[in-house]
């Protein structure tokens, strides 16, 4: 399994992500793109010297992909004040939070983050050498990363002009949250590239089970935001026209809505 470079990366990982404890939130958000880049750096440094193309290729998405996430919602947070009404109302109950409880979070989704790219580690730790499977991996990373781009600067666009509706068009004419479906295929890419590589149980059950647990992740963040959009567009005739006829999370999957109301 590699622990002794596996350590090395929970450390990166936890440093990282430890911003949550300013606001719990950010462990699963500008934490989040933290670590994933500082992962990706701490690979390049560890396996540097007998790191392919391909290797390269993966490490520096991960900082791409990490180092754009954390910037975006930043900058979002600074320049947005409905952004950080809305932050505010999200993380309301904080207050109340445990500093025991906020310690669980941040060693569980450490110990995540480190699952999550753990296909690239283990394809560096074993010493595969085929490229076809990363190189169809990586292609699929930078599509989602550029979907995720692509999503952002649209909803920022149509927000200005209309602040009372949700985006519905570019990519939200395919997809109601193009920035989840961006995440899934992106750890689906990490997920894909990886398959040739893992080897024993350990490792398959490491990059599997945490490729499910962020699926998972990504449709309940979809259910939550629709709970939200509901409570704020459901009376619309134009929001209900465009949730009942678009789907959800994935482009041209015909389920419409994970959130039904109380």
């Amino acid at each position: 399994m590699g622990w002794e470079y596996l350590w090395i990366l929970l450390i990166v990982s936890a440093v990282l992500c430890a911003v949550g404890f300013y606001k719990y939130v950010y462990f699963l958000s500008i934490g989040y793109g933290f670590a994933v880049a500082g992962i990706g750096a701490a690979l390049m440094i560890l396996f540097g010297g007998q790191m392919r193309a391909v290797g390269f290729a993966q490490c520096i998405l991960f900082i791409l992909y990490g180092a754009r996430l954390s910037g975006f919602l930043l900058a979002r947070e600074i320049r947005s004040a409905g952004y950080r009404k809305t932050l505010t109302e999200a993380t309301a109950q904080e207050k109340g939070m445990p500093f025991f409880v906020k310690a669980v979070i941040w060693v569980f989704v450490s110990i995540l983050y480190v699952a999550q790219t753990s296909p690239v580690f283990f394809r560096q730790y074993n010493g595969a050498q085929d490229a076809i499977l990363p190189w169809i991996g990586a292609a699929i990373c930078a599509c989602a990363i550029a979907v995720e781009a692509a999503a952002d600067a649209q909803k920022s666009a149509q927000k200005a002009k209309n602040p009372n509706m949700v985006a519905t068009e570019g990519l939200y004419k395919l997809v109601r949250c193009p920035n989840y479906f961006g995440e899934v295929l992106f750890w689906t890419g990490v997920f894909v590239g990886g398959l040739s590589a893992l080897r024993g149980l350990g490792q398959w059950l490491t990059a599997a089970l945490a490729y499910v647990a962020i699926v998972f992740i990504m449709f309940n963040g979809a259910q939550r935001l629709e709970k939200r959009q509901v409570k704020r567009y459901g009376r619309l005739p134009a929001y209900r026209a465009y949730a009942d006829k678009t789907p959800i999370l994935l482009p041209f999957v015909p389920l419409y809505h994970l959130y039904r109301g109380e």
